[in-house]
């Protein structure tokens, strides 16, 4: 009974052991079967499909490295990635797109041109006294103040006011020498005397007069001395010009010595405006120009003045040069001490030179510039001989007649040194940029002076030449990050390592 049952035991596993391996041999034929019909249903731009037309494996990170097979990034260690090979019918620093793709980078382009265009130059600065209408109040003799008639600062005064009540024993000695000369000169015709010793006396008489004179006396304090023939121990000294006080120096009851301060003013009809204008826009700077600012006071209220002063050092620590601007203040509305943002602007000519056509055959005074006159001669105020306007900078008519080569500011991608510019080829089939180096000049508001690389009516690129830089920089080609000359390395992990 016992081995009945282990037979039966033993031929059910048979039977499912045999099965088993019936169902693995069918389903390996059906794989078999299905894996042609797969295959053959595959879509034509499948991975498989799209490695067979790959050639070269590059990085998404750097994209420097070019290897023939997949393969690790030496650098990052990442999975290098397929790039069809269907970029080699144009050059080394060439690249196409289609229209779709020029629509979706947001390209835009503008011609290379010739024009007169116009620099402003931004600056910042204070506004400060004009150094030529700050006058000092002094004693003119030894003495002492009795009084002070301007109590405190900020007064206004007008020239010819009383300031200053001074007592001075050298006044008593001098006045004394001319009522005695004065005396000498009235008996002049009853002495008989003869026509050397008249001349003498009246001598005498002038040599005292202009000593009161320079102690501070007024000439009509002098005449009156004289008249009345007595002396005075006080002294009033009056104010030199109009203005506002803005310090005193002494107090009453002070004594003082000759040359003592004892207030300043400060005449505030002009002011001068110093500005700070970086190294880089000096290029554009003329002694004369004409510079508009607004203060911080004044939101949108702008007003005007002329460059009359330009630093001839710069200051090594900000990297700029001092500029001071004569401007009005007949209003009163300026306030020394306020901050200002000023803007001038420059002509452009050819080569990068300041024109100016209204200063055309002009005359200025190289201490006015206000004083611009048709003919030479010179200047009304410091009698200084007055030069020619080109003698100061200006380029009143351009020599060559011809308008400076500019591209937008926007179009150059500027490293360092160099400056990468890109160019639409014409009669492409299809959209095709070019990667140009070019020599600029100095930036003139919203564009660049071309010295060299481009010509008038090329066409560049101003809107989106990042994109195109990053679109080469992915396929291994010459972009801004180049240098000059130099061709793409394949890196490898054992150069990498040996580096």
């Amino acid at each position: 009974m016992t081995n009945m049952n282990e037979n039966r035991t033993k031929s059910w596993l048979s039977s499912k052991t045999a099965l088993i391996i019936v169902l693995v041999i069918a389903a390996f034929v059906a794989g078999l079967l299905v894996r042609p019909q797969s295959s053959e249903q595959a879509p034509a731009g499948s991975a498989e499909t799209s490695t067979q037309k790959t050639t070269v494996w590059t990085c998404s990170m750097h994209p420097q490295i070019r290897q023939p097979k997949p393969g690790k990034c030496p650098l990052c260690f990442m999975d290098l990635i397929p790039v069809t090979g269907d970029t080699g019918q144009t050059g080394p620093r060439q690249i196409s797109f289609s229209e779709d793709a020029v629509k979706l980078m947001e390209i835009q382009t503008t011609p290379v041109e010739r024009k007169f265009v116009t620099a402003r130059i931004r600056m910042v600065g204070k506004i400060d006294y004009d150094e030529s209408r700050v006058k000092y109040i002094t004693a003119w003799t030894p003495g002492r103040i009795d009084r002070l008639y301007v109590d405190y600062t900020g007064i206004p005064v007008g020239k010819g006011d009383h300031m200053v009540y001074l007592y001075s024993p050298q006044l008593l000695s001098t006045q004394s020498e001319l009522i005695q000369a004065a005396k000498s000169a009235q008996n002049i015709s009853a002495a008989g005397s003869s026509e050397l010793i008249n001349r003498s006396i009246l001598a005498t008489l002038d040599a005292a007069r202009e000593k009161l004179r320079l102690l501070g006396l007024t000439p009509q304090q002098v005449s009156d001395i004289e008249k009345s023939g007595k002396p005075v121990d006080h002294l009033t000294i009056y104010a030199p010009i109009g203005g506002i006080v803005i310090h005193k120096n002494a107090t009453e009851g002070m004594y003082v010595q000759t040359g003592t301060r004892i207030y300043t003013i400060a005449d505030l009809s002009k002011l001068w405006v110093k500005l700070d204008a970086y190294e880089s826009d000096m290029s554009w700077i003329r002694y004369g120009q004409e510079v508009e600012f607004t203060p911080e006071a004044y939101p949108g209220r702008t007003f005007k003045g002329r460059i009359i002063f330009i630093d001839p050092i710069l200051d090594a620590k900000t990297r700029t040069v001092k500029l001071r601007v004569n401007v009005d203040n007949s209003d009163g509305a300026l306030k020394p001490g306020m901050f200002v943002r000023a803007v001038a602007r420059a002509k452009v000519a050819g080569a990068g030179r300041v024109m100016d056509v209204a200063m055309a055959g002009k005359w200025i005074c190289p201490m006015h510039p206000d004083i611009v006159k048709d003919t030479t001669g010179i200047c009304d105020i410091c009698q200084m001989p007055l030069v020619t306007a080109e003698s100061l900078g200006y380029v009143t008519v351009d020599a060559s007649g011809v308008a400076p080569l500019v591209i937008p500011a926007s179009a150059p991608l500027i490293t360092g040194k160099r400056a990468v510019v890109y160019v639409q080829l014409p009669d492409a089939a299809k959209p095709t940029y070019e990667g140009r180096e070019v020599v600029l000049g100095p930036r003139a508001g919203d564009y660049y002076i071309v010295q060299s690389g481009l010509a008038e009516g090329e066409v560049v690129v101003t809107s989106g030449n990042f994109k195109i830089d990053s679109a080469l920089q992915i396929q291994a080609k010459p972009s801004m990050m180049s240098a000059p000359g130099s061709r793409v390395r394949v890196e490898t992990t054992e150069s990498h390592h040996n580096h």
